[in-house]
């Protein structure tokens, strides 16, 4: 199993917006793919701006491949992301997973 990760920032006042855009694009875009087993997205506020942090399970570097593309080291974005963020990563990182319960 594969366990992808990308953080990006909003200002703290645009966050609570954007969790609902994040539900109805990277949530949705992310759990009807097949291959995924699962996705946690947290948010942490600090010093006038939120913290979001997006971990996905995939069965297999083909499912990471489905979702994100030719190059899975890539992020993916989604149409109104320039609107909410200030700060991305642009790529993603990857751990195989050796134990998880």
């Amino acid at each position: 199993m594969i366990m992808r990760m990308w953080r990006g920032w909003t200002r703290i006042e645009n966050a609570d917006a954007y969790e609902k855009y994040l539900l109805a694009t990277g949530y949705a875009g992310y759990t009807a793919t097949e291959g995924n087993r699962g996705v946690c997205f947290t948010r942490r506020d600090e010093a006038g701006r939120s913290e979001f942090l997006l971990t996905s399970l995939w069965e297999s570097w083909e499912a990471v491949t489905a979702f994100a593309g030719e190059d899975p080291s890539r992020a993916v974005f989604y149409d109104e992301d320039d609107r909410f963020l200030v700060e991305r990563d642009l790529t993603a990182a990857h751990y195989e997973v050796f134990a998880a319960s």
